[in-house]
């Protein structure tokens, strides 16, 4: 079982900024997608960024240009800086981690437990 380390997120000011870290402990596998998603109540959790073992990076536009996810090269940790911050990014956060052995067949999914990030003045 892939276990979760989240730290970061908590209540800032519009234009404000945070930083969200996870680190994703598999012993003996390294994951091919980290990232993060956000959800609010009565709506689908949606992508936020995630990056790829080799660190090439994706972003939903609506956080394009303000969010940066950094990812060390074969590392299972990410982080996602935060900045301008608006009241639509407010959410609980999580950290997802993708997983592909050699004899699975297809992808697996894992999720950490979350963390709010909440924008208001």
């Amino acid at each position: 079982q892939v276990q979760f380390a989240e730290s970061g997120g908590g209540l800032v000011q519009p234009g404000g900024s945070l930083r969200l870290s996870c680190a994703a402990s598999n012993p003996g596998f390294t994951a091919i997608r980290m990232g993060w998603y956000r959800q609010t109540p009565g709506k689908e959790r949606s992508l936020v960024a995630v990056a790829q073992v080799d660190g090439l990076a994706h972003y939903a536009d609506s956080v394009s240009g303000r969010f940066t996810i950094s990812r060390k090269i074969g590392q299972n940790t990410v982080t996602l800086e935060m900045n301008n911050l608006k009241p639509e990014d407010t959410g609980v956060y999580y950290c997802n981690a993708v997983f592909q052995g050699p004899g699975d067949p297809s992808p697996k999914y894992f999720w950490g437990q979350g963390t709010q990030v909440t924008v208001s003045s």
